[in-house]
């Protein structure tokens, strides 16, 4: 019964001013391999592709390089960059590029039957052709829950902090929202399956904002 309420609660979030945001279906497929390269240092490699109804299909892909350094077994500090190409109907309309720099925090806490891990992400953002620096700050948390054997809910928030403002990150504040449902299931001893719901609401100025519906697929190796 306490997981229901928790998965209820959570469920609950994920849908924030629903009647005064305009909506939209996705589909979200992630892909992330992480590889040991010693005790301490850790290459991570990750892909997104993102599909979207209103936008007519394919609209954005996303490939984060992270180099990490695991300074225990809770806390692992990681540095890289995002080649971030973006499309309308799957037609190439821009290119941004960032630099990412984030703490992670692994399973830091029990709380009832599951763990909490988090991760604090700070971005700069840069769009070819258009001028300026955007900064914002990723703040990342999860709950864990077993099910069973290895098989686990996970519940996690994200809001999107913006520092400042340039010529295409217009707004200063909270961006937006991302709040994510799945379950991951192992699918061998070091590849593990995710599938699940995320909601993304996103604050606009001047205008409804706007609440994506979507389906999550993920991936994700331990080499």
């Amino acid at each position: 019964m306490a997981r229901f309420h928790i998965f209820a609660f959570v469920a609950a979030l994920a849908t924030p001013a629903a009647a005064w945001a305009t909506e939209d279906g996705q589909v979200w497929t992630n892909a992330n391999a992480t590889v040991k390269l010693s005790d301490n240092w850790r290459l991570s490699e990750e892909m997104t592709v993102r599909f979207s109804d209103n936008k007519n299909g394919l609209y954005e892909l996303e490939s984060n390089t992270l180099l990490g350094y695991r300074f225990n077994k809770v806390v692992t500090f990681w540095a890289g960059y995002t080649h971030n190409p973006q499309y309308s109907a799957g037609h190439f309309t821009r290119m941004e590029h960032r630099a990412r720099e984030q703490v992670t925090f692994d399973g830091f806490t029990k709380l009832g039957p599951g763990k909490l891990s988090g991760r604090l992400r700070l971005e700069e953002r840069w769009r070819e052709g258009l001028d300026g620096t955007g900064w914002r700050l990723r703040p990342y948390l999860k709950y864990s829950v077993p099910l069973q054997g290895k098989v686990a809910l996970n519940l996690s928030s994200e809001p999107f902090i913006n520092f400042n403002t340039t010529s295409f990150q217009t707004k200063k504040g909270l961006d937006r929202v991302r709040n994510l449902v799945t379950v991951s299931i192992p699918v061998s001893k070091k590849v593990t399956g995710e599938v699940g719901y995320m909601n993304q609401h996103l604050f606009l100025s001047g205008q409804p904002d706007e609440s994506d519906n979507i389906a999550y697929f993920g991936l994700s190796m331990n080499l």
